[in-house]
């Protein structure tokens, strides 16, 4: 019994890439080659949460880095505000 039901997806210019590789034989069928894409898909997203959980510790740990709450917001505000102008002035 199949885990995993059919899917339709529209791969537009992307096809000819999925078909290449079909044809090369480094893949089977077009569904290797769209779970392969998954698989590389989900190691880059995990690459990435790793670099920014370290980042965020790094960050968390570095108390020279350390703002008031209140210096933020104010820098906060104050570049809200120019990007509320700069739109409104370039509508």
């Amino acid at each position: 019994m199949r885990s995993s039901k059919p899917v339709t997806v529209t791969l537009g210019e992307m096809q000819e890439r999925v078909d290449a590789r079909v044809r090369s034989g480094a893949y089977a069928s077009v569904s290797e080659v769209v779970r392969a894409g998954l698989r590389a898909l989900e190691r880059e997203e995990a690459a990435i949460e790793t670099v920014l959980h370290r980042k965020v510790q790094e960050a968390l740990d570095d108390a020279a880095l350390t703002l008031p709450a209140d210096q933020v917001f104010t820098e906060l505000r104050a570049h809200h505000a120019a990007r509320v102008k700069a739109s409104k002035d370039g509508a």
